[in-house]
């Protein structure tokens, strides 16, 4: 299945904008419960007022809500990111640590964020467990469990690691574009044919067409025949 979502999205990548590991930290945070398309309208303006640890962990907490507001959950967020920038100028010399164990100390971490900054901004591979991944990979079986740090060990026995990183990227976006959670498009499914849970959805190609979202709409209807 791996390798038939490899066909289907061959140029995946991480869909927050950032440029330095510190940006790819507080675009995570902001993630939480909002969508990449907001967390990118909001970091533009954030990134060019903060630039560095320093300027986050001195932040001014009410004018750092304004900026942050539209992703949600603001005032929660602007503890972590102010806790951040405090916590890396404190006890990592205003960078972001490289180590799961270093990252999973810092406010606004967990594993899930850990690992999005350990893969794509340090290239060192990881699973990561949103509500895409959990979703899809109980649909195929792969696990049963429920527990984010559960399903990433789970199916880190079954991949190489070596894959992890991309393998996160692939069921998200799949995740996003055709196994949604209340109608996935499975009659134009790329994974069809292995797919345990196939006709949770609209097996109809016509029907199952029309819910493919994204850029990749054509060449994934090519790849299942449409």
């Amino acid at each position: 299945m791996n390798r038939r979502l490899a066909e289907a999205f061959p140029h995946v990548y991480c869909e927050l904008d950032f440029a330095t590991p510190l940006e790819l930290s507080v675009a995570t945070i902001l993630s939480a419960q909002c969508t990449d398309v907001r967390v990118n309208q909001v970091t533009p303006a954030l990134f060019a007022r903060y630039r560095t640890a320093a300027d986050y962990a001195g932040a001014e907490r009410a004018e750092l809500e304004e900026y942050i507001r539209s992703t949600g959950f603001y005032r929660n967020k602007t503890n972590s990111i102010i806790g951040l920038g405090q916590a890396l100028v404190e006890r990592f010399d205003g960078e972001v640590p490289r180590t799961m164990k270093e990252l999973v100390t810092l406010p606004g971490f967990g594993r899930k964020t850990a690992n999005v900054v350990l893969g794509n901004a340090f290239d060192v591979p990881g699973i990561t467990v949103d509500t895409h991944f959990g979703r899809l990979v109980r649909r195929w079986e792969w696990t049963q469990e429920d527990d984010p740090v559960k399903v990433e060990h789970a199916v880190g026995e079954l991949i190489p690691r070596k894959e992890w990183t991309l393998l996160s990227h692939r069921v998200i976006f799949h995740g996003r574009r055709v196994c949604h959670a209340k109608k996935p498009a499975c009659g134009v499914c790329v994974l069809a044919k292995d797919c345990p849970s196939f006709g949770v959805g609209p097996t109809d190609p016509e029907v199952a067409a029309a819910l493919v979202k994204g850029p990749e709409t054509e060449h994934l209807l090519d790849l299942a025949g449409r």
